[in-house]
C-alpha cells in the first residue's frame, strides 16, 4: 500500500512528473500505458484503431488490475478512471493522486489526440472530454495537486509534501 498512483488528463504530465517523483522518493516507476502496449504488441492508438474504444477500455482495466508493485510511482493512462475495478485495485495498493490542470493549459500541451492514444468518441473535443472525466478524477482522488502552472520540480515538491502530510512516504 505504499505506491503512488498518478491520474489525470492526457498532457497533464503524469509520466514526466512520475519519473522525477520516483527518483526523489527512491521508488520504481511504472507507466501503465507502456504495460498496455507491451501486453498487446501495439501502440495505444493502434490498439484503439484496431479494437475500438470499448475493447481498449477492457484491455486497460485488465492490465491495471494486474499491476503488483511495492514502493512504485504508477503513471496511468487518462482513461483509467473508466474502469471501476482498476480504480479499486489501484486504491488498494497505494495513494491515488489527481494531477489537475485546466482545459486551456492542456489544449496548449496536446497535439493530435488520435496519435496520442486518447480514448474519446467521434466528434468529442478536448473540452467535452475534460468535462466528462473531471468528475471521475475527483471521485477517485485521495489527493488533488494543481499542476497546470507548475514546473515539474514544483509539482514533485507539492506531491511529496502532500504525501508526507498523509504519512504515505
Amino acid at each position: 500500500m505504499n505506491n503512488v498512483i498518478l491520474i489525470g488528463m492526457p498532457g497533464v504530465g503524469k509520466s514526466t512528473i512520475g519519473i522525477v517523483l520516483a527518483k526523489v522518493l527512491g521508488y520504481d516507476f511504472i507507466d501503465s500505458d507502456l504495460l498496455i502496449q507491451k501486453s498487446e504488441g501495439k501502440l495505444l492508438w493502434q490498439i484503439m484503431r484496431d479494437a475500438g474504444n470499448d475493447e481498449f477500455n477492457r484491455i486497460e482495466e485488465r492490465v491495471n488490475c494486474s499491476i503488483s508493485a511495492e514502493r512504485s510511482v504508477i503513471a496511468t493512462g487518462g482513461s483509467v478512471v473508466y474502469g471501476a475495478k482498476a480504480m479499486e485495485h489501484l486504491r488498494s495498493i497505494g495513494t491515488i493522486v489527481y494531477l489537475e490542470a485546466d482545459c486551456r493549459t492542456l489544449a496548449g500541451r496536446l497535439g493530435d489526440l488520435t496519435r496520442r492514444g486518447v480514448v474519446f468518441r467521434p466528434g468529442q473535443g478536448l473540452a467535452e472530454l475534460y468535462a466528462e472525466r473531471t468528475p471521475l478524477y475527483e471521485k477517485y482522488a485521495q489527493l488533488t495537486i494543481p499542476v497546470g502552472s507548475l514546473s515539474v520540480q514544483e509539482a514533485v515538491a507539492d506531491i511529496e509534501a502532500a504525501l508526507r502530510a498523509r504519512a504515505q512516504v
